[in-house]
C-alpha cells in the first residue's frame, strides 16, 4: 500500500501551515555560533544572545522552529550556501530557520533504534518526542525523526501530531509517516530568554 516508501528519517520538512495556508518558504535568518553540525531538518532553539543552535533536547522544552540551510564563510573566505552547517572550520555563519508557530511539518516516524515503523492514526491529537538519528553530511539532511513508543497526553512534549499520511501507509490503519506542528514553541511561552 505505501507508495513511496520511506526507507530511513529525514527530519522536519515543511509543508504547509496548520490553518491550511501553503508553506511559501518564508524564514528567518539568524546567527550561528555552535561548533556542532546542523543539518536540513533538524530542530533548533533561540539560545541566550540571540543565536540559533541545535535543539539541546528533543523530548521537552520549547522549540524555536526547523534549520533548513545556511550561509557561512569557508577557511578560503569564499562565501557558501549549503544544506547543512558544518559547524568547524566556518565564520560568519546564518542559519535559514523556519519559525513560524503555525508551520506544519512532515516527519517519519521510528523506533528508539532509528528503523522506520508506524503509528496508528490514534497518534493524531497526541504530544511526541524526537529522536536524533543519523544526519548525512552527503545529502546535508537531519536524521531526526518522531519515537513511534511517544505519543501521550505529556504537556512536556515537545511536538504534537495534527495528522497522519496516507500515501506512505504500510496498511490502511499504519503510518509511516505523520504532520506535526511545534507544540512547545519559543515564540509562544511566557518566559522568555535570559539577557547575555
Amino acid at each position: 500500500m505505501a507508495y513511496p516508501t520511506v526507507s530511513a528519517p529525514y527530519g522536519f520538512q515543511p509543508i504547509n501551515r496548520v490553518d491550511g495556508m501553503p508553506y511559501a518558504g518564508a524564514i528567518r535568518q539568524l546567527p550561528v555560533t555552535q561548533a556542532g553540525a546542523m543539518y536540513d531538518g533538524d530542530l533548533v532553539e533561540l539560545d541566550i544572545g540571540g543565536v540559533v543552535g541545535t535543539a539541546t533536547s528533543l523530548t521537552s522544552g520549547a522549540k524555536l522552529g526547523v534549520f533548513v540551510g545556511c550561509q557561512y564563510t569557508n577557511a578560503q573566505g569564499q562565501t557558501i550556501q549549503a544544506q547543512y552547517y558544518p559547524g568547524s572550520s566556518v565564520t560568519n555563519a546564518i542559519a535559514y530557520v523556519i519559525d513560524d508557530p503555525m508551520a506544519a511539518f512532515k516527519v517519519a516516524v521510528t523506533t528508539a533504534g532509528g528503523a522506520i515503523t508506524t503509528v496508528t492514526r490514534a497518534a493524531v491529537g497526541t504530544n511526541v518526542t524526537a529522536l536524533a538519528g543519523t544526519p548525512s553530511a552527503t545529502t546535508g539532511n537531519s536524521g531526526q525523526s518522531i519515537l513511534s513508543t511517544s505519543p501521550a497526553a505529556d504537556a512536556t512534549f515537545p511536538i504534537r501530531v495534527i495528522a497522519v499520511v496516507p500515501e506512505t501507509a504500510l496498511t490502511a490503519t499504519t503510518f509511516t509517516e505523520v504532520i506535526v506542528k511545534i507544540n512547545l514553541h519559543q515564540y509562544n511561552t511566557a518566559l522568555g530568554n535570559a539577557v547575555a
